[in-house]
């Protein structure tokens, strides 16, 4: 049963005497890491294998690597190595953009988390480590897509989806499954957008984390405003804000539980934005800079990108101008393909405005930075 899905997700064969020993999730997300780290495959992104994320999970993974004999005796001291290690590169990520330290991300994944993974544990042990092993390869897939590999962290987060559903952990399975619906919907697959996101909802429904909720259903509210949906992004807006104004302002220990009300604020701007309220979208844009604040550059530099884009749109062109003055500042440095994207899209509208000592300014600037057209 899991030959097939292995074999599609690597874009590789597979057929051989040793079946057997491969067809599970941690030996495929080894696969996928050693290309990874190899550049053996180039792989693409589409509707189908975000939809895998659906198919039924493999109930008996854990209990069969449960207590076997193997190479090393594995505690909750490893599983506490993991998740210190992801946050640490987490942290740096979210500074400086994916596109630092994610080879050491997936080389930590390759030799020591696969050496845990292959050794000998219990299966409650075993469920605490496909947890965190889950967590990792989510922020493996977030750094891929921001550096622009699309392909890439589509398998992540499908593997990270699989190992979170194998461990019986909820809130990272349905984490898993927004970070595949929000990438679908910048992809244009919007119909399996909206499947993904409804299906992250759901499940997140069975959450207490308020800050969860509240993730889960601005990721549904986008989906369905970019398909069109007014009713439901409307429902789910409405919804999201009711579930992070009971949220706790301190980040808690998973990847949902530091969904901040800044972010929050910024997504539900650009909801909006979508569904046509610009003076809605540029309130809460406001909100996630100057009240909630945005302490991460990366973060920061995007929020101000939209925001300029906003007032743009709004016929405010001088205070837009100024805007992107200081993305740009916040930008210099950061390496992610959001950025990328936001300087290139400042530069496809800088033709358009009026001659001015601001406009001149910013076209400057904007000439300088080195904008990847792959």
């Amino acid at each position: 049963m899991w030959l097939p899905f292995i074999e599609q997700v690597l874009n590789i064969d597979l057929s051989g005497n040793n079946q057997g020993s491969i067809a599970d999730t941690v030996t495929s997300v080894m696969l996928l890491g050693g290309g990874d780290v190899d550049r053996r495959h180039f792989l693409t992104a589409s509707a189908a294998v975000g939809l895998a994320a659906l198919d039924l999970p493999d109930a008996e993974a854990i209990v069969r690597r449960a207590n076997r004999a193997g190479p090393v005796r594995v505690g909750m001291g490893e599983v506490s190595a993991v998740r210190t290690m992801t946050t640490t590169l987490g942290n740096a990520a979210s500074e400086l953009g994916g596109g630092h330290a994610r080879h050491l991300a997936v080389r930590y994944l390759t030799v020591d988390v696969k050496r845990w993974l292959e050794g000998q544990y219990t299966e409650k042990t075993g469920r605490e480590l496909f947890a965190a092993t889950s967590e990792l390869v989510h922020l493996i897939g977030w750094m891929a897509r921001d550096e622009g590999h699309q392909g890439l962290s589509q398998k992540y987060h499908l593997h990270s989806y699989r190992l979170a559903a194998e461990a019986g952990e909820n809130e990272l399975a349905a984490t898993a499954l927004r970070g595949l619906a929000d990438q679908a919907i910048d992809l244009g697959h919007i119909p399996t957008a909206v499947r993904l996101a409804e299906a992250c909802e759901q499940r997140g429904r069975k959450l207490t984390n308020a800050k969860a909720l509240a993730y889960y259903r601005n990721t549904y509210a986008r989906a369905a405003a970019a398909d069109g949906d007014h009713t439901t992004a409307a429902k789910m807006l409405t919804s999201a804000q009711a579930a992070i104004e009971h949220a706790p302002t301190r980040p808690g220990q998973s990847w949902a539980s530091h969904y901040s009300h800044g972010r929050w604020a910024h997504e539900s701007g650009m909801i909006h934005a979508k569904l046509g309220d610009l003076a809605a979208a540029e309130e809460h844009l406001h909100l996630a800079l100057d009240i909630h604040g945005l302490d991460r550059r990366r973060t920061r530099a995007i929020v101000l990108a939209d925001l300029g884009h906003v007032q743009l749109k709004r016929g405010d062109t001088e205070t837009a101008l100024a805007t992107w003055n200081e993305f740009l500042d916040c930008a210099d440095g950061v390496q992610s393909v959001r950025i990328n994207d936001g300087l290139a899209n400042i530069a496809a509208r800088l033709p358009t405005l009026p001659d001015t000592p601001s406009a001149q300014e910013v076209r400057d600037r904007v000439s300088r930075q080195r904008i990847p057209t792959d």
